[in-house]
């Protein structure tokens, strides 16, 4: 059971030319467009010649009675404890085992240092937190290869090891949104991106070519490599969400270097639950206190203006979030009002809407292929506002023409006094 991320990783690292399994099926969920297809017979190695099939989440139990499965494996990130356990219920009602696989069956290692950054939550900051380790081990000398958790979209036999050094790479493996933002900023940086299919293959590239391989998670999954550093960042705006979600209090009960991000905008009562938990659960990790400030184009331009706040898509979807850096920029700067996108939407960006009703008066920056970047371009033209406040890690201008006033918010790290990120990578510096 996956997503096109983690479910391919575990299978090839696991079950591929394992004669003790057959592997029947992947169920996918979350990301469109997966199911229907299947995992290529090219990455999927000897023992299955035709390919494995992918079919939706909701045939599971189908699916299930149909090849006489023996045990079901859940392979992606991102959800509550409550909802893996009702994935759980109907694998066991079936008939079949349920299985969480750790760390020791799904990590690979490494011949150089690995500092990897998860989270208890998509949207927690992980992005930035990736950014300023970067900057850190470069300033040091050291040569630094981001591999990004994966997002195969396309396809999977072309995406079995990709590198992306220059922006007119990304055009070339016609990237999505989601693509884009996660290997725009650091490309931008400087800093060479392995991401694909199949992570064996991509580490085995990636350290050849670095002094340190830093893992820049996904959603809250847990590294794919072994870590030297293993930094988890937890988002004070979700108290409890680090006990609660799956697999996001592994990587809190796992961690060495815990961040608690967003602090300055955060709740008391927020900040205080999340201290709690980690006292609880990992007294021993190191504890930093970071903000990530929002930065303007041009602030006065904010002020009295009917701003639409485009927000990171996962962050807003699967994550949860209700406001991000554009909300936020839109408040600080007195826009005087945040229009509702949900009456101008059309084709796959209303059916997010409908797939996550939680998402609220803000758009998703969805762009999943080329016809859902048509769709948020259209949504965009269509919504009547006087200000477009672009709160995505990339700027979407990139990529489509915004026929309004629009200018960018971005975010960085920025630690609260001592122990900071530099005192985290002492080891490796």
């Amino acid at each position: 059971m996956g997503a096109a991320g983690r479910d391919f990783h575990n299978f090839n690292l696991f079950f591929r030319g394992n004669e003790a399994y057959e592997v029947v099926a992947f169920t996918a969920t979350q990301i469109p467009n997966i199911a229907g297809r299947a995992y290529p017979a090219a990455l999927a190695g000897p023992l299955y010649p035709k390919g494995i099939p992918i079919h939706e989440e909701k045939d599971l139990v189908p699916l299930v009675k149909k090849h006489s499965v023996e045990e079901v494996v859940f392979a992606y990130s991102d959800v509550s404890h409550e909802y893996v356990m009702h994935k759980a219920s109907l694998a066991n009602a079936a008939g079949a085992d349920f299985r969480l696989m750790g760390a020791d069956a799904t990590m690979l290692k490494s011949t150089v240092p690995v500092v990897s950054i998860c989270a208890i939550r998509t949207g927690a900051g992980k992005s930035q937190t990736t950014r300023k380790v970067c900057g850190i081990l470069r300033d040091a000398g050291r040569k630094v290869v981001a591999v990004r958790h994966p997002m195969p979209y396309g396809d999977l036999v072309r995406q079995k090891v990709q590198r992306f050094a220059t922006l007119d790479d990304m055009d070339k493996a016609e990237c999505t949104i989601e693509e884009r933002e996660e290997y725009e900023p650091h490309i931008a940086m400087g800093t060479v991106v392995y991401a694909g299919v199949d992570y064996g293959a991509i580490l085995e590239a990636a350290q050849k070519e670095a002094d340190v391989v830093v893992w820049d998670g996904g959603n809250n999954d847990t590294p794919f490599f072994r870590p030297d550093v293993e930094i988890v960042v937890l988002d004070p705006h979700r108290p409890g969400h680090e006990t609660t979600w799956y697999p996001g209090e592994t990587n809190l009960n796992r961690a060495g270097v815990i961040v608690i991000n967003k602090v300055s905008t955060a709740p008391e009562a927020g900040l205080e639950m999340v201290r709690k938990s980690i006292a609880k659960a990992n007294p021993g990790a190191m504890l930093i206190e970071a903000d990530s400030p929002i930065t303007v184009e041009d602030p006065a331009a904010i002020r009295g203006k009917r701003v639409l706040a485009i927000e990171d898509g996962p962050t807003l979807t699967h994550g949860g979030m209700t406001y991000g850096a554009a909300v936020l920029a839109a408040k600080e700067h007195g826009a005087a009002e945040i229009v509702d996108p949900r009456s101008a939407t059309t084709g796959t960006i209303r059916k997010a809407y409908e797939t996550y009703p939680g998402i609220g008066p803000l758009l998703p920056a969805l762009g999943y292929g080329a016809e859902q970047v048509r769709d948020l371009k259209e949504t965009i033209d269509r919504v009547d506002c006087d200000l477009v406040l672009i709160g995505t890690p990339i700027d979407l201008r990139r990529l489509m023409e915004i026929g309004k006033p629009a200018q960018r918010v971005t975010y960085e790290l920025k630690e609260r006094g001592k122990p900071d990120l530099k005192d985290a990578l002492a080891g490796i510096l």
